[in-house]
Parts: structure tokens; sequence; C-alpha cells
């Protein structure tokens, strides 16, 4: 499979009104700071938008988005595979905002941990855990290798079970007024 076509901000930014934008990230990650008129559909919900997503892209062109790149280049590959174009911006709202692109929030939103950053810490805290607690119970340790095993079966699968559990905690998860998944796929139909 090929890598789907990607954007730079700048060339994004250029052409920011001849797309939909779509952020993929988790509605906590997404009220925390988003390219300006994204609308928010979660990695994990993009199957149950592809109607929704194919009567928009025959209408214009689709911008994926999330934060780093990842999660924006997995979700093209989905499109694809649904025969739906779409390209992804090149590094995500990171990128974005370290090129001096602002984001929008939604007024009182808090911000949120990108979720490559909640993996690494959740990771990490999970190995250092099995390691302290091996000392006392030996078999303890095989924490830590079933967390290696999954971010090695993660970066070969170009997947993440952690960042799937992760999305469903509260903080992860925007209010409803903010983010409605329903509303979202109505105004795509439209």
């Amino acid at each position: 499979m090929t890598s789907p076509a990607s954007l730079s901000p700048a060339q994004a930014a250029a052409r920011l009104e001849e797309f939909t934008v779509i952020d993929v990230r988790a509605p906590g990650e997404y009220v925390s700071g988003h390219v300006p008129g994204a609308l928010n559909i979660p990695l994990d919900k993009l199957p149950d938008a592809l109607p929704a997503l194919k009567s928009a892209s025959a209408r214009g062109s689709l911008l994926v988005v999330c934060a780093s790149g990842v999660r924006s280049t997995r979700a093209c590959e989905i499109l694809a595979g649904a025969d739906i174009e779409a390209v992804t911006l090149t590094g995500g709202t990171s990128a974005w905002q370290g090129d001096g692109r602002g984001l929008d929030r939604p007024e009182g939103a808090r911000s949120t941990w990108p979720m490559e950053r909640q993996v690494r810490l959740a990771a990490g805290s999970l190995v250092v855990a099995g390691l302290v607690a091996g000392l006392r119970h030996p078999a303890a340790r095989w924490l830590s290798a079933g967390v290696g095993g999954g971010l090695v079966y993660s970066a070969v699968s170009n997947t993440c079970g952690m960042a799937a559990v992760l999305s469903k905690l509260p903080y992860n998860r925007a209010p409803r007024s903010t983010t409605d998944l329903t509303a979202t796929l109505d105004a795509l139909q439209r």
C-alpha cells in the first residue's frame, strides 16, 4: 500500500477553504486545540462515518489531521480502502502550531495531553511498576515484558491498543455540547 498524499502546514493553510477538515484525535484532544474549521471524528469512530465522509468527499477534498500525523495517515489508509480520497497534514496540529498557525479552542475548554504523550506516560509507568514490583515478586516482570511486546506489536501493525483504551478515559472525552458525532455526520452529508 502506498502512503497517502500529504500537505505541509503552509500548503494546507493556503488551501484551507478548499477542504473539509477532519480531526481524528480523541474528543478531549480536539477541544484542547484544533485546525480552524476542523470537524472531530475520532479514529475509532471512522468506520461509522464512512458514508458521511464519502458524501463530503464528493463535494470537495478531505484533509485529515491528528496531533503528529500518525493517526491521520492511518485514517487516510482506511478512507482509501473505502474509495474515499483524502490527504493528511504532515506533522499534524503540532506542526501546524509550530509553523505559527493558530488553533481553535472552544471557550473554557481544558487542555489535554496529546495521545502519544499519554501512551508514553502509561507505557513507561507500567514498565517501571513491573520492574519495581519484580524486585519482590519476580513474576511481576511479565508486566514489563507485556508492555514491551505490545509496543513492538503497535509499531509493526501501526495500531495502538493502549491509545484506544486511553481515549475512553473521562479526561479524553469532551463535553457532549462541544463534539457531537451525530451532528458532525449530519453536517457532512449536507
